[in-house]
């Protein structure tokens, strides 16, 4: 197939393709995204992200699994935000679902307070509660972590460090 005006071969696509999955795993939009950006027509593209899903190579499931194991366990992200990731990715809910489903509220309440407990050592001692308490739960929020998490998370690591908490209330 030559050239032409589609802006190259489906043999071109497909090592587009693989150098940027060499860098690291990307979901299929994304890919065509790239390949669109490069030049490729619909057609090239789409030949070309078929055989490498034939193959194996592009596989959004798996992907999906990868990324929120990566995302959850390193970066610290919760659910919420990683299902926003996924959404930009062009993940498919269906696969979006299935890999959030591997992560439990014990999970994600166990990675929330290890963050709060990094966090806490870097606020400043003479800190008042309610700033502490905004700046955690912010922080918390900012990662995709809901508020009620974030709120009892955040009441125990405080209760541990011995701060009198009775005034903190979750909004739900």
């Amino acid at each position: 197939m030559a050239a032409g005006s589609e802006g190259g071969t489906v043999e071109q696509a497909k090592d587009a393709c693989l150098r940027l999955l060499a860098v690291r795993a990307r979901s299929r939009a994304e890919l065509a995204r790239r390949l669109a950006a490069k030049g490729y027509s619909p057609d090239v593209s789409e030949r070309a992200l078929d055989r490498l899903t034939e193959v194996g190579l592009v596989d959004d499931a798996a992907f999906a699994e990868q990324w929120v194991h990566s995302r959850h366990t390193f970066s610290g992200k919760g659910k919420q935000a990683l299902a926003q990731e996924l959404r930009r990715k062009g993940v498919a809910q269906s696969d979006a679902v299935s890999a959030l489903a591997g992560i439990t509220a014990d999970d994600e309440e166990s990675r929330a307070a290890e963050l709060v407990r990094r966090k806490m050592r870097s606020l400043p001692r003479e800190l008042d509660r309610d700033k502490a308490i905004r700046r955690l739960v912010g922080m918390l929020a900012r990662r995709g972590y809901g508020q009620s998490t974030a709120y009892r998370v955040v009441k125990a690591a405080l209760a541990d460090q011995g701060v009198d908490n009775d005034l903190i209330d979750p909004i739900e």
